[in-house]
C-alpha cells in the first residue's frame, strides 16, 4: 500500500469515526444498516464469501433463498459492529453493562477467582470490542489480548489506543517483541485473557474439523493454557434487538495423555466444536467475510501470510463492506454540513 493511499485510507476512517460518535443514534444505526443493504445488493466478493461460508454453516439442505436471507442478516449485524464500534468510547459504564448480558457469567467469575487465570476464545462473532469492555470491567485489572496488524500502520496505532481506552492490554500478534511471554505473564498473575482464535492468521494454525471440512485454528489459547495451568473457555456472542448476549462455554479440560502438541490439537479441535454449535445457533452473527477452509484457500493469493500483516485481501472485509462502512460515514459528514 503506497504511502499517499495509507494516508487517505487513515483519514477516512478517523473522519467517519468522529462523524459517526457525534450523529444521533438512530440516524447513525439507520445509516449503517442502509450501508449494509446497498453491498448486500452488490453482492461483491465480501458479500459472495460470507454466503459460501454460510451454506456450510446451513447445511446441504439450505436453500439460496435462505442463505440470502441470513447473509442480509449478517451484513446487518456486520455493519451494525462497525456502527457500535465507532460509538463505543462515548458509552457510559451503565450502558456497557445493561445492554450486555453473559450467559454463565458466575462460572467466568469462580474461575477468576481460582487465581489460575482464564482464556476466553472467541470466533468472530457479534460484538467482541463490545464484549471487551464489559469484560475489563469483571477482571480486576482489565485483561491482555492480541491485535492482527493492519495497514496503515497509523490505523492501527488508532485501534490500539482506542481499545485501551476501553480496559484492554493489546499486544501485536506481529511486529512486537515478547507477545507469547506477555499472555503468559498476565495470565500467571491470575489475569484474563481473551483471544479471537477461529481464523489462523500466521499459518502455523492446526487443522481441525470445522463443519465437516478442515480449517485451521490458532495454536495460541489452548498452548496458554497447556503452559500455564489456565482454564480456557470458549465464548460465543449474538445480537438479539438492541441487546447483545455472550455465553460462555465450559471450561475445555488439558488433556490427561500425550506431548503437548497432541494435548494442543485435542483442545484446538474441542474449542472449533463448540464455535461450530454457536454459530449455527446464530449463523447471522458470525462475520466470517474471508477465505477459511483448507479447500478454498490459495496461498499465493494470501498477501502477507509470511509477514502476519493484514493487506487487502480480495476476499476480504477490508475491500467492498470496510468500504460501506467509510461510505456510511461520508453520507453522515454530508447530513451534518
Amino acid at each position: 500500500m503506497s504511502d499517499l493511499k495509507e494516508e487517505l485510507t487513515y483519514r477516512a476512517y478517523a473522519a467517519g469515526w468522529a462523524v459517526v460518535r457525534r450523529l444521533p443514534e438512530k440516524p447513525a444505526y439507520k445509516l449503517f444498516e442502509k450501508a449494509a443493504d446497498r453491498s448486500w445488493r452488490k453482492r461483491g466478493k465480501s458479500v459472495r464469501r460470507l454466503e459460501s461460508n454460510l451454506a456450510r454453516v446451513l447445511g446441504p439442505d439450505a436453500s439460496e433463498a435462505r442463505i440470502r436471507e441470513v447473509s442480509k442478516q449478517g451484513m446487518r449485524n456486520y455493519m451494525r459492529y462497525y456502527c457500535d464500534t465507532f460509538r463505543l468510547e462515548t458509552w457510559s459504564r451503565q450502558r456497557i453493562e445493561s445492554t450486555m448480558t453473559v450467559l454463565n457469567e458466575d462460572k467466568l467469575r469462580e474461575l477468576l477467582a481460582e487465581g489460575n487465570g482464564v482464556v476466553l476464545a472467541l470466533p468472530h462473532m457479534g460484538n467482541w470490542d463490545h464484549a471487551g469492555a464489559w469484560a475489563a470491567r469483571v477482571a480486576a485489572d482489565g485483561f491482555t489480548t492480541v491485535a492482527e496488524r493492519l495497514k496503515p500502520e497509523k490505523l492501527f496505532e488508532r485501534f490500539l489506543r482506542y481499545r485501551e481506552s476501553i480496559g484492554m492490554e493489546v499486544l501485536p500478534l506481529t511486529g512486537g517483541t515478547g507477545t507469547f511471554a506477555g499472555l503468559m505473564r498476565r495470565l500467571r498473575s491470575g489475569g484474563l485473557v481473551c483471544l479471537v482464535a477461529e481464523r489462523d492468521l500466521t499459518d502455523s494454525g492446526v487443522p481441525v474439523r470445522f463443519f465437516g471440512e478442515t480449517t485451521k485454528l490458532p495454536a495460541g489459547p489452548a498452548a496458554l493454557a497447556v503452559a500455564t495451568g489456565a482454564a480456557l473457555c470458549p465464548v460465543t456472542l449474538w445480537y438479539d434487538g438492541p441487546h447483545h448476549y455472550a455465553k460462555v462455554w465450559p471450561r475445555i479440560p488439558v488433556p490427561a495423555e500425550g506431548r503437548k502438541p497432541e494435548k494442543i490439537a485435542v483442545m484446538c479441535q474441542a474449542v472449533a466444536d463448540v464455535f461450530a454449535q454457536g454459530i449455527a445457533e446464530h449463523p447471522a452473527d458470525w462475520h466470517m467475510l474471508q477465505r477459511l477452509w483448507l479447500v478454498d484457500l490459495d496461498p499465493a493469493r494470501v498477501p502477507g501470510a509470511a509477514t502476519g500483516e493484514r493487506v487487502a485481501d480480495p476476499d476480504a472485509a477490508t475491500s467492498d463492506t470496510a468500504d460501506s462502512a467509510n461510505t456510511a460515514a461520508s453520507g453522515s459528514a454530508e447530513g451534518t454540513r
